[in-house]
């Protein structure tokens, strides 16, 4: 990871809240939280399965894409590349798998690493953390929504 800034022209604006999309995870659009307190993105995840596939581990999961609603479900594949212990911001720490997977932001993308836990009582069903956003974005929390939907696909 790069510590040094880049000019401020080189660097993307984000809102505090952004739409994203995780093609590679069928998800065509998910509002996160951009949240510089965390270092690793979390991505709602329930009803987690381990399993093998041609010899690697992988997790099967759903998620409710959509805040406020659990009626909409989609499932999801993805290999693994971690299991870490994660601490919130409560203090409460909890094995994760984490996983990598593109994260679009509008026309932007670029890969990332996720940890999966069940965010059903949370109000945004992702968080992006420093790790995903470092030399990329830097955010202004007076503004939301500043990717739109452009790129996502539905």
């Amino acid at each position: 990871m790069n510590d040094q800034l880049q000019p401020q022209d080189e660097l993307l604006v984000a809102g505090w809240r952004e739409w994203v999309s995780l093609p590679g995870l069928g998800i065509g659009s998910i509002k996160a939280k951009m949240d510089t307190g965390a270092r690793t993105s979390c991505l709602h995840a329930f009803k987690v399965e381990a399993f093998e596939k041609k010899g690697k581990s992988w997790v099967r999961f759903s998620i409710h894409p959509n805040q406020n609603e659990t009626d909409t479900v989609i499932q999801c594949e993805a290999r693994v590349l971690d299991y870490r212990k994660v601490t919130d911001s409560g203090g409460h720490s909890e094995l994760r798998y984490v996983i990598r997977t593109t994260v679009h932001f509008g026309d932007h993308q670029w890969p990332a690493e996720v940890t999966l836990t069940n965010r059903d009582n949370m109000k945004f069903r992702m968080l992006i953390g420093r790790t995903a956003m470092s030399d990329r974005i830097v955010i202004n929390p007076a503004l939301s929504f500043q990717f739109g939907l452009t790129g996502v696909k539905k």
